[in-house]
């Protein structure tokens, strides 16, 4: 099945499509039609793609990606460890922090 639309353009535009479709050997309607024709064919089929996944699929991608999780090491313990960060602060408050 196919659907009319019709659409109101500037002249810029239309001339550059205009351009175009001569350029491509074809006329402004086709030139458009397919355009848009290949644009939403590509972003319903990735949609489409993603929906179809099986739940295996899926779970299968989310250990992939939880296997990245703690990848980075600063060196050192951030924020779990609340004795030292005590200590830090302690340390911190007791420094005068002034320049010889």
């Amino acid at each position: 099945m196919s659907q009319t639309l019709i659409l109101k353009l500037s002249d810029e535009v239309y001339s550059v499509i205009c351009h175009q479709a001569e350029t491509a050997g074809t006329s402004p309607a086709r030139l458009i039609v397919t355009t848009l024709e290949q644009q939403y064919r590509e972003e319903h089929e990735e949609h489409g793609s993603r929906a179809r996944q099986t739940d295996a699929d899926q779970q299968a991608a989310r250990e992939r990606f939880e296997r990245h999780f703690g990848a980075v090491d600063l060196g050192y313990p951030t924020g779990v460890d609340n004795e030292q960060i005590d200590a830090d602060l302690a340390k911190e408050y007791a420094a005068t922090h002034e320049d010889n």
